[in-house]
């Protein structure tokens, strides 16, 4: 829906008492912005003769930096719908027992859905992260401060996710599923700060 909407109606939609969106269209944003800024570095460098000889690499960044913001761009959408399924599930009928146990299994079905959005934006925003690094060592000097804000952004983005897996998290009675997607968001976390404050090192010597 907000693929086709002006950036106004996504803001107005966000500022309103509505669930929808919330924190995790946020942290898709931040995402998509990051890779919009490295794709954006990258077109500024291809086809400049100072930098021909790292051209082929930084169409490789530029490929994956557009696919990342696609992606991202489609989460967005995709955590917009989270909070209704959540809802629905919770507004099941609990007179019998049989439907408590109906009600109970989808909810946890729910949230574990809830959870799978905010953790593929985790993961996108990691890699963005990573992805920096490669593109602050051979992307255009003359705009080198916008891969400063993209990994800012980046990593924005991934802590933000993680917020938003974490809360529903603490709602799962699937004490399995609980710890391996703990895990598998503490994976990818996994030395981003260093990452970002590398990246950001390079980006003020060159400033």
């Amino acid at each position: 829906m907000y693929l086709n909407e002006r950036m106004s109606q996504f803001l107005d939609d966000l500022a309103s008492g509505a669930p929808a969106p919330g924190g995790g269209s946020v942290a898709a944003l931040s995402g998509s912005l990051a890779a919009a800024l490295i794709s954006m570095v990258c077109n500024l460098t291809i086809g400049k003769e100072k930098y021909k000889d790292v051209e082929a690499d930084v169409r490789t960044i530029l490929n994956r930096s557009e696919t990342l913001r696609h992606e991202l761009a489609e989460l967005l959408e995709a955590d917009t719908q989270l909070y209704g399924k959540v809802i629905a599930a919770y507004r099941l009928p609990k007179y019998t027992d049989e439907e408590k146990t109906v009600r109970l299994d989808a909810i946890d079905r729910a949230l574990k859905e809830a959870c799978g959005v905010p953790m593929q934006i985790a993961r996108r925003c990691a890699e963005l992260v990573e992805l920096c690094v490669p593109a602050a060592a051979k992307g255009n000097v003359a705009a080198i401060s916008d891969i400063g804000v993209a990994v800012l952004m980046a990593e924005a983005g991934l802590v933000s996710a993680g917020l938003n897996v974490k809360i529903n998290l603490g709602s799962i009675k699937d004490a399995t599923f609980v710890q391996e997607a703990a895990a598998e968001f503490e994976g990818y976390m996994k030395s981003k700060a260093e990452i970002k404050a590398r990246v950001l090192e390079d980006v003020e010597e060159k400033l």
